[in-house]
């Protein structure tokens, strides 16, 4: 497996998996995802605009040996006033056909190397209430919760 800063060619590949996480989410909130007139978060435009800022939105693929896009890491580098860095992992997808075979642990081993890479001093990222098999892959990588987010639905 290989893994590699996205280019335009992705995009088709990319788009099928942002597919695959918007059923995941509006099977958790429909009323936040069912029926949008958007099925995916990104498009082909944004995607674009996304692998040309590799410096503040690195967007690393993992690809099989015959070329196979498998699993894709969006990522946000911010800075706070004071400047310290954070490293936000906007979306993480593996191809539910290869999920298991340990993909999503590397790809996010290099996550985090950039992370440390470029200086950060933490990584960050969302996870939705009842996406359980997210959150305990994301504790089994080390991360623990940083704060809660918590609505009242009106």
């Amino acid at each position: 497996m290989t893994i590699r800063q996205a280019t335009e060619a992705d995009i088709d590949d990319i788009l099928r998996l942002l597919r695959q996480i918007y059923r995941l989410h509006a099977a958790l909130r429909p009323d936040l995802f069912a029926g949008q007139r958007r099925l995916t978060k990104y498009n082909a435009e944004e995607l674009t605009a996304l692998i040309a800022d590799s410096e503040h939105r690195p967007l690393l693929v993992a690809c099989s040996a015959d070329g196979e896009l498998l699993a894709y890491a969006m990522c946000a580098i911010e800075r706070n006033p004071d400047g310290l860095a954070t490293l936000y992992l906007d979306d993480l997808c593996v191809d539910e056909r290869h999920r298991g075979a340990h993909i999503g642990r590397e790809l996010f081993g290099h996550v985090t190397e950039l992370a440390r890479q470029r200086g950060c001093y933490n990584l960050t990222l969302h996870v939705w209430h009842g996406n359980a098999a997210a959150a305990a892959f994301y504790e089994a990588m080390g991360l623990t919760e940083q704060y809660r987010c918590l609505e009242l639905r009106l």
